[in-house]
């Protein structure tokens, strides 16, 4: 047996095709819309069906995720007004969501096995920072547009 004989060569796996690439986004989007429909079918603003908010009952205080089982209660129903007074922040995570997930559709459709984000550390910080600002002023008497009404 010869130790110095040539490797094979080596061949690229086959690119997976656009039913195997669209799998994630499609389990994704079946997940979501699973949650969506329990969320719109049992209503948040009837106590008994979800937990309270640990922050909210113990210190009074809204977090910056308070109100957002009833926004997506509502824009289950097509109230894209009550979901904004019911947590605004959360909207906009939704549509950011939905934006990034649509991307992430035509990538696959492209070819692409992914979608890549080049996300630094500015970035975070800024989220950060605009969450920390959303909670702080929801907690004012300043800002009485982003308490969410029960």
């Amino acid at each position: 047996m010869d130790d110095h004989a040539p490797a094979p060569p080596r061949t690229a796996a086959p690119a997976p095709g656009p039913v195997r690439r669209l799998t994630a986004p499609a389990c994704v989007a079946a997940g979501l819309a699973a949650a969506v429909t329990w969320i719109g079918a049992v209503d948040p603003n009837r106590p008994g069906h979800y937990p309270a908010c640990p922050l909210l009952r113990w210190t009074g205080l809204y977090c910056p995720g308070c109100g957002g089982l009833r926004g997506v209660h509502a824009l289950a129903h097509g109230d894209l007004g009550t979901a904004l007074h019911a947590n605004a922040l959360a909207v906009a995570g939704y549509a950011g969501f939905l934006a990034l997930w649509i991307a992430w559709v035509a990538a696959a459709l492209r070819g692409k096995d992914g979608l890549r984000l080049p996300l630094r550390a500015p970035h975070w910080w800024a989220v950060g920072a605009a969450v920390l600002a959303f909670t702080v002023l929801r907690n004012l008497p300043c800002c009485p547009w982003l308490t969410p009404q029960p």
